[in-house]
């Protein structure tokens, strides 16, 4: 079976950024919903599977810091 790279990188990530903060499934969507994370993941892919999942979610971080701002700015 062949597995869908992005689709891991997605599980990966989102797993290890919910116990990183504390998150269930349930909030970690809610999240999603509101930052569009999974497509984050999705479109920045390649350079993002060879940086780490640390990494990644560092990343992930920033992006959300700035959309909060960018949303607290409207």
């Amino acid at each position: 079976m062949k597995v869908n790279p992005v689709l891991f990188l997605q599980a990966d990530v989102a797993g290890e950024y919910m116990r990183k903060h504390g998150l269930t499934p349930q909030e970690f969507v809610a999240l999603d919903k509101k930052h569009n994370i999974l497509h984050f993941l999705e479109i920045g892919y390649e350079p993002f599977h060879l940086t780490g999942t640390q990494g990644v979610i560092e990343e992930v971080e920033d992006y959300i810091r700035r959309r909060e701002v960018a949303m607290a700015a409207n």
